[in-house]
């Protein structure tokens, strides 16, 4: 079993109200980035704040599960602990989806589970043009690490740990952008339209978002 981890129990200090819930083209932020991992994986967790009844409102048709994060202002890792602590026994890799992150392409996840499935390695991650970032699949050997993270660094310190275990996905898209201000949010509103999802636009020619893994016998270059 594959599940996606959901982060959405962030406090939205630079936004100054619920990012999540922003509207984005007919749909809440957290509702973009739940959609988007859905066909890709086996079970989804959103791990939400202590008063979370306006995302399981939002997201209350879908099939989802969820866990609370008791404390988010200590930082995001601690929603990544409770995440991983809430995973049912059997799960073989957890992707890691910020949920205000709603414009990572289908193929994305498709290429972090396809790496997974044929490399085995720990983590998967992708890398935009030559510029590492989310989402990042772990496998089930990592979890207790996951489970220890600290501070907002959040799970950066476990893909850096050992280099040997990592396989990068590149992805021939521009990186998706995070909700975080009200800039981001009025350029995240200004791409797409109502009949998709928003994606940023290329900022150099493109051949369409496909992955590559880059691997060598010492681990990813």
């Amino acid at each position: 079993m594959i599940v996606a981890i959901v982060l959405a129990a962030g406090l939205s200090r630079r936004m100054g109200e619920p990012k999540l819930l922003l509207d984005l083209h007919g749909k809440p932020v957290i509702r973009w980035a739940v959609e988007r991992v859905m066909p890709h994986v086996d079970d989804v967790l959103v791990v939400v704040p202590p008063d979370h009844a306006a995302i399981r409102a939002a997201l209350s048709d879908l099939a989802v599960s969820y866990t609370t994060n008791a404390h988010p202002e200590a930082g995001q890792a601690t929603s990544i602990a409770a995440g991983v602590r809430a995973l049912r026994p059997g799960t073989r890799a957890a992707i890691i989806v910020l949920g205000d992150q709603p414009g990572v392409p289908d193929a994305v996840f498709a290429a972090l589970v396809a790496t997974f499935e044929r490399t085995a390695r720990a983590i998967v991650a992708p890398v935009y043009r030559g510029v590492r970032g989310n989402p990042v699949l772990f496998a089930a050997e990592t979890f207790e690490e996951l489970a220890h993270v600290t501070g907002d660094a959040g799970a950066r310190s476990v893909v850096a740990r050992e280099a040997t275990r990592v396989a990068l996905v590149d992805i021939d898209a521009a990186m998706p952008e995070d909700v975080d201000t009200p800039e981001d949010y009025a350029r995240l509103r200004s791409w797409g339209d109502d009949r998709s999802p928003p994606e940023p636009p290329p900022s150099a020619p493109s051949r369409g978002v496909r992955g590559r893994t880059r691997e060598t016998r010492d681990g990813p270059r």
